[in-house]
C-alpha cells in the first residue's frame, strides 16, 4: 500500500512514518507550515524523512492559518499548563485544521498515484480536537471517495484512531522509532517544558506503557501534579 504520511514531526506521526515504513510503502512525508508558534516540530519531521529515506513536501499553509484565529498555537495567547484532557487545553484547537491539510493529502496523494493518506489520530485526541474522532475520520473518507470517483480511489489510513497515547509508543518502540528525534511541546523552547498538555500526555504515556522516556524536559515531575489535578486527588 503506497502512503503519503502526514507528520508533524511529533511522537505519534514520527512513530506512524517507521510503522508504515515498516509494514507498508512509505512514498513521502507531507508536514503544514500554518503559522504555529514554532517551527521546530518542521525540523523534526525533515530529520524523520531523511532518516527514512523519502520525499519530504512542506506546504505552506500560513495565509489560511492566519484567518484561523483564536488558537493558543497560531495566536499570541498563551499556552496553559496541565493534563491534555483539561477544558483549558480547548484554547489549542485551531478550527478545521485536520479537514483541511487531510484535504491537501488526499489530492498529493491522488495526483502521485499512491493508495493512502496516513494520520496518528489517536484516542487521546478525541476529548479537545473534534477533527481527530472517528465520526470525522470516516466521514472525511466517505467524502473524499465521492471527491474522487473515477479518477484515484484513495483509504484514509487511522491505525490509532482507537487506541492510547501509550498504545503508540509502545508501537513506535516495536518498530525502532527514535523517540528522543520527536518534538511534542506546544512551546518550542530549547527543551520540552515538561508543563503544557502535550509534555504531560507525553511523559504519561511513556510511563503507562513502561518504556523508558528518553525526553529532556525543563521540568520532568510536573505530569505527576497535573495528573493528580484532573483526578481531583
Amino acid at each position: 500500500m503506497k502512503t503519503i504520511v502526514i507528520c508533524s514531526g511529533g511522537l505519534d506521526s514520527v512513530s506512524l512514518a517507521q510503522m508504515v515504513a515498516a509494514e507498508h510503502d512509505l512514498t513521502r512525508l507531507v508536514s503544514f507550515d500554518y503559522g504555529q508558534r514554532h517551527r521546530k516540530e518542521l525540523e523534526f519531521a525533515a530529520r524523520a524523512a531523511a532518516r527514512l529515506g523519502v520525499p519530504h513536501d512542506i506546504i505552506d499553509m500560513r495565509g489560511i492559518g492566519a484567518a484561523l484565529t483564536g488558537s493558543a498555537l497560531t495566536d499570541d495567547i498563551d499556552v496553559p499548563d496541565g493534563h491534555y484532557a483539561e477544558d483549558t487545553m480547548r484554547i489549542t484547537v485551531v478550527p478545521n485544521r485536520n479537514a483541511i491539510m487531510l484535504a491537501v493529502a488526499f489530492g498529493m496523494a491522488a495526483a502521485n498515484g499512491d493508495d493512502a493518506v496516513a494520520t496518528a489520530v489517536h484516542g487521546g485526541d478525541h476529548f479537545i480536537y473534534p477533527d481527530c474522532r472517528p465520526a470525522f475520520t470516516e466521514a472525511f473518507e466517505t467524502m473524499q471517495k465521492a471527491a474522487l470517483d473515477g479518477y484515484a480511489d484513495i483509504r484514509l489510513y487511522t491505525p490509532f484512531v482507537h487506541r492510547t497515547k501509550a498504545d503508540i509508543v509502545t508501537e513506535g518502540a516495536r518498530v525502532g522509532t527514535p523517540f528522543a528525534e520527536t518534538w511534542s511541546c506546544y512551546k518550542g523552547g530549547a527543551r520540552h517544558c515538561g508543563r503544557c498538555g502535550t509534555c504531560v500526555e507525553r511523559r504519561e504515556a511513556f510511563h503507562l506503557a513502561g518504556i523508558p522516556d528518553p525526553t529532556d524536559y525543563e521540568d520532568p515531575d510536573y505530569w505527576r501534579q497535573a495528573i493528580a489535578a484532573r483526578e481531583g486527588r
